[in-house]
């Protein structure tokens, strides 16, 4: 489906957005990406959203991604003889692992690998950070601490811990069969929590064996000093700012979200800004200005991908949160600024022959008057390439395999077009301008730039960049074979 912007939004489905008709709603009004929240929802009722965003697939003929985000290790404290208690700024509370009931004094924490990661002075955060605690003695079952921040703690609260590497793998149980349900189903992308290292990545991907892509989230400080060694074993990467900003300074959230983004962009790797970017819409037909601008800023940074969570999964006004989304894109691509920092901050290595035919194709693009990039491609990779360049016109990626034209639904910019299998060069570029016209990039008597791959169909073989009629008595009369 032709959009009037670059930047993909990913929308989350849930109660409010289960049905036929709202999914198909929200792909119209500008979701180029659905997310399965694998945290809530049982196997059959994620089935049956799969199944519904293939129908919508299907009846509408343009490729939609289905992203399918696992939990990851949820820490949580036990449970209160009361149900919950106050603690108070300077006081001592024991977290250990006996079970019996909790008091204003103590309470079970059912993670023996807490406890042996602990140090003196180590922080633990629980209920998202409302209550913090500092470690002033610890042992293989126990924890007392200094309560630096207080307030009402309950019943099976989350617990974070920022200050160290937990010996816990990235994949639970419950994440291990969640991924081999959501593989089996089909989905394009899976999103990996609790991201510490890169071999939590490594793990996923030998189960995933090559049916989706991996994204990784983004939400520990460890990830985040381990970012590079972490990218360079993943497909894409989301910028997952609730848990980053409960682990973090707050105001330590915004300049890594613009690095990770930049970083992702120079690897030709696709990255989600995610979490809270228009949290009043659950509630509100209107966002606020601050979110607005929060949306705006993640699309002059250069981001692939915008995400919607509970607004569009358990809001009231899911439609409305996808529309304000794709307006504010619209509008931010739109001013010229825009197209100045995405090209001032273009500092790709180029290192392949790939790197060589699309930054030319760029260039030839933004000096004459061709109307669209289009390139074939059987990975992705060649399309990903050309996103990182950031044109100034739109990219169409060509190719046979329905599974890629789904994952760069993901892609800044991309534009993906079926097409059939393809022997010879001529015939690609025949496709090449009948796609631009079709969808209503370029006239007749326009130009088009071709990229593609002799022989065809085998990844990383771009080799090929031809400046092309979209008249297609033209090309047969001046195309090689």
């Amino acid at each position: 489906m032709k959009r009037d912007r670059n930047v993909k939004i990913v929308a989350t489905l849930g109660p409010a957005s289960s049905t036929y008709e709202m999914i198909r709603a929200l792909h119209e009004a500008g979701a180029d990406v659905f997310r399965l929240n694998m945290s809530h929802g049982k196997h059959e009722e994620i089935a049956e959203k799969h199944r519904i965003i293939r129908q919508v697939e299907k009846d509408l003929d343009s490729p939609i991604a289905i992203l399918a985000d696992l939990q990851g290790p949820k820490l949580r404290v036990g449970e209160f003889a009361n149900g919950e208690e106050e603690l108070e700024w300077g006081e001592t509370f024991r977290l250990d692992l006996d079970t019996t009931p909790g008091t204003h004094k103590r309470v079970n924490l059912p993670h023996p690998e807490i406890f042996q990661a602990l140090k003196v002075g180590s922080h633990l955060l629980v209920n998202d950070g409302k209550i913090r605690l500092r470690v002033e003695e610890c042992g293989a079952d126990f924890a007392n601490c200094t309560v630096l921040a207080g307030g009402t703690i309950s019943n099976r609260k989350g617990v974070n811990v920022p200050d160290v590497v937990l010996p816990l793998a990235a994949l639970s149980d419950k994440d291990r069969k969640d991924l081999e349900f959501v593989c089996s189903l089909g989905v394009d992308w899976l999103a990996l929590s609790f991201v510490q290292r890169p071999e939590d990545v490594e793990e996923a991907r030998e189960l995933a064996g090559g049916r989706a892509a991996l994204v990784s989230k983004i939400e520990k400080p460890a990830a985040v000093e381990a970012f590079d060694e972490i990218m360079a074993v993943s497909d894409g990467i989301m910028v997952a700012r609730g848990d980053l900003g409960v682990e973090l300074p707050v105001q330590n959230v915004p300049p890594i979200q613009k690095r990770l983004v930049r970083k992702c962009r120079a690897a030709a790797k696709p990255v989600i800004v995610a979490t809270q970017m228009l949290e009043s819409m659950i509630e509100s037909p209107m966002p606020t200005r601050a979110e607005v601008s929060d949306v705006a800023t993640a699309i002059y940074e250069g981001t692939d991908a915008i995400m919607l969570s509970a607004e569009s999964a358990a809001g009231q006004y899911p439609i409305e949160a996808v529309t304000t989304m794709n307006n504010v894109a619209i509008e931010v691509e739109s001013d010229p600024t825009y197209t100045e920092i995405l090209e001032a901050s273009r500092h790709a290595k180029r290192v392949s022959v790939a790197d060589g035919i699309v930054a030319a194709a760029r260039e030839i693009a933004e000096t004459t008057d061709i109307k669209a990039i289009c390139c074939f491609t059987s990975s992705g990779t060649t399309a990903a390439l050309v996103g990182r360049e950031r044109p100034r016109v739109p990219i169409i990626a060509m190719t046979s395999l329905r599974g890629t034209a789904r994952r760069l639904s993901l892609h800044w910019g991309t534009m993906t077009v079926m097409t059939g299998e393809l022997e010879r060069f001529k015939q690609a570029v025949v496709n090449a301008a009948r796609a631009a016209r079709k969808h209503g990039f370029a006239e007749e008597h326009d130009q088009i730039v071709v990229t593609a791959g002799v022989p065809f169909n085998v990844p990383g073989s771009t080799n090929i960049l031809r400046v092309a009629p979209c008249d297609e008595r033209l090309i047969y009369s001046t195309d090689p074979e």
